[in-house]
């Protein structure tokens, strides 16, 4: 066991665009941060990273952020308390019995499971995603694809990294609920629907049973293994970094999200906004039907969540955003900070019209799922007689990163009577202060709340779900409370009538222009 000197915990979050190291110290707070930048790729109608892409992403992040704690702290980044890792939830990815990956890596992105989310779906009589990794594995099935045979595990990206640094094959609650449905009464996988897939797929004769490649179920707090000598050289090729420090069980970026902002406990909500866009609503009570727009998960500590899930957030916004600085710098002659592009364009959306003066974005860059698309088209229009403007433009963008989520957002509160208070907010789209935030509280008609640490967003949560594993004398929701949350300090905006008035004129034009983006994906290819 590695000898800690003082407690150091480190949360590591593989995210959309980013992998983010954030090292805590013993009273939580974050004193060292690294990051390192990735995009996925469609290759040959897969949205994927690599292997080699991952491992250099997380080797990356950790030694920026070993550089930022040794230059505070002279002093080289040697032991920890413990460690967590999250990722992206759900994707596809099977290991052989050498744990080499058999596929490529298949992103949450992808939308191309629909025959085999349909079918589970029926079979269950519970709402399976496209993007749920048992999902995956039956569409791999049905496709006939000569790996299926050869399967010693399918896991999470959070897992496979976690299983690689331990040897562990294990996922948190959380983390599993995104690749099987969870029984939140036992805290494990739903035996009786993993049964009927056994049965569902018997006549194919494979060499497993479903509930042998699945990982190990394990709640937040729970010992789930050490780091390796193997594991830390990959982490820290340069050596420094030292094995036997326990893990945390790894977690999706949806449940670190609950964690990053104190949203564990029931009856509490908040909002992740970034390349995917989601809610996570912790529930008191049962739905009374199946909705195909709400996903079922559940907390890190197993409590069931409604998740309204959709697969396109800030790309295009960003994508243009990008487009406006590069506009700047060929007119200035010069380079500009991108940083401070974003934070004028979004302040100027606050200038623009209520309901945008006329113009339109469908911001689907890939397939949306709750509104039936396959494929995306991201598509700009405007009526003859719009007022188009910047201020108009940003706020366009802005509302269509948050419109599919209202879409699933009325199901919880029109036809399941589900009560939101108040919302917490996080991610990339809430990092210039006040903008998005304001824009969402009218957009969704329910108070946002934005606290300080927001912007470390999960890599934050998964640190804290580390330093959990030294507290579980107390409830996951009145240690975050009582130790993490009692004097974080944040701001809560109410939605302002004129911003709810202007985006519901705007969602009943978001709406008609669904028909223009199927006209899109139909015909331009």
């Amino acid at each position: 066991m590695a000898k800690t000197e003082k407690k150091l915990y480190l949360g590591i979050e593989l995210g959309s665009t980013r992998i983010k190291a954030v090292l805590i110290s013993g009273d939580y707070t974050p004193i060292a941060i690294g990051s390192h930048n990735w995009e996925n790729r469609l290759e040959n109608g897969v949205w994927t990273y690599s292997i080699q892409d991952i491992w250099q992403g997380l080797q990356a992040s950790y030694k920026a952020m070993a550089a930022d704690y040794e230059s505070k702290h002279d002093t080289k980044l040697t032991n920890l308390s413990g460690i967590g890792i999250s990722a992206m939830m759900h994707g596809y990815l099977p290991l052989d019995s050498s744990l080499n990956p058999l596929t490529e890596f298949r992103t949450w992105r992808n939308t191309s499971t629909g025959e085999a989310a349909a079918a589970l779906t029926s079979l269950f009589g519970f709402n399976i995603p496209l993007r749920w990794c048992i999902a995956h594995l039956y569409q791999a099935i049905l496709n006939g694809e000569s790996h299926i045979p050869q399967i010693s595990t399918i896991t999470t990206l959070a897992g496979y990294v976690h299983l690689m640094l331990t040897g562990h094959n294990v996922l948190g609650v959380g983390d599993a609920s995104g690749a099987f449905q969870i029984n939140s009464t036992t805290g494990d996988y739903h035996a009786g629907d993993m049964a009927a897939f056994d049965n569902l797929i018997a006549k194919k004769s494979y060499p497993w049973k479903l509930a042998d490649i699945m990982p190990k179920v394990l709640p937040a707090g729970a010992a789930a293994g050490h780091l390796t000598p193997e594991g830390a050289k990959l982490l820290d090729p340069s050596g420094n970094l030292a094995p036997g420090i326990p893990l945390c069980p790894p977690e999706g970026d949806a449940g670190t999200g609950m964690v990053a902002t104190n949203s564990v406990a029931s009856g509490t909500g908040n909002v992740s906004a970034g390349t995917s866009i989601f809610a996570m609503i912790v529930l008191n009570k049962s739905f009374s039907k199946l909705h195909h727009e709400i996903d079922m998960v559940t907390t890190p500590d197993g409590k069931p969540v409604a998740m309204v899930h959709c697969n396109n957030g800030t790309s295009d916004l960003s994508a243009w955003v990008e487009l406006f600085h590069n506009a700047h710098n060929i007119i200035a002659g010069k380079a500009s900070d991108i940083s401070t592009v974003y934070e004028n364009l979004y302040r100027a959306a606050l200038e623009g019209d209520a309901d945008c003066g006329g113009l339109m974005a469908v911001n689907y860059l890939s397939g949306e799922h709750n509104t039936g698309f396959e494929e995306g088209r991201p598509l700009f229009m405007r009526l003859a007689d719009a007022n188009f403007t910047v201020p108009n433009f940003i706020r366009t963008m802005l509302f269509s990163s948050m419109a599919t989520l209202k879409l699933g957002m009325d199901i919880l509160t029109e036809e399941e009577g589900v009560k939101i208070t108040q919302l917490m907010g996080h991610g990339g789209l809430f990092t210039t202060k006040g903008v998005a935030q304001k824009l969402m509280a009218g957009a969704l008609d329910v108070p946002v709340s934005v606290m300080e640490t927001a912007s470390e967003g999960g890599a934050w949560g998964i640190a804290l779900l580390a330093a959990y594993m030294a507290h579980t004398d107390m409830t996951l929701d009145k240690f975050l409370d009582s130790c993490v949350f009692a004097n974080n300090a944040g701001s809560t905006l109410q939605p302002e009538i004129t911003d709810t008035q202007g985006f519901n004129v705007f969602m009943k034009r978001f709406t008609a222009a669904l028909k223009v983006e199927r006209a899109a994906v139909d015909n331009f290819k």
